[in-house]
């Protein structure tokens, strides 16, 4: 699962981070971690992607938020997939 680094010096690449917010950048940090790559990872084995994260998993990755967000989507695990 490791992230294509090909054309990491190309500029026009990068472009969206000029308007980027911070969860974008979070976001961007957090797909390039090993660890997280790996935890992802098992939950594709395990395939558990249709299934609410596990709270460790959660917490561990800060993917919990304080109150309860009202959604328009369903809650769908491959959002966090790294390779996205």
């Amino acid at each position: 699962m490791t992230p294509d680094t090909s054309e990491w010096r190309d500029e026009a690449v990068y472009e969206f981070m000029d308007q980027a917010g911070v969860d974008d950048l979070a976001w961007e940090c957090l797909r390039r971690n090993l660890d997280y790559q790996r935890d992802f990872a098992r939950l594709l084995e395990n395939a558990r992607l249709d299934e609410p994260l596990s709270r460790a998993m959660s917490d561990r990755w800060g993917l919990r938020f304080r109150r309860t967000t009202k959604s328009l989507l369903p809650r769908r695990a491959h959002l966090l997939d790294p390779r996205r």
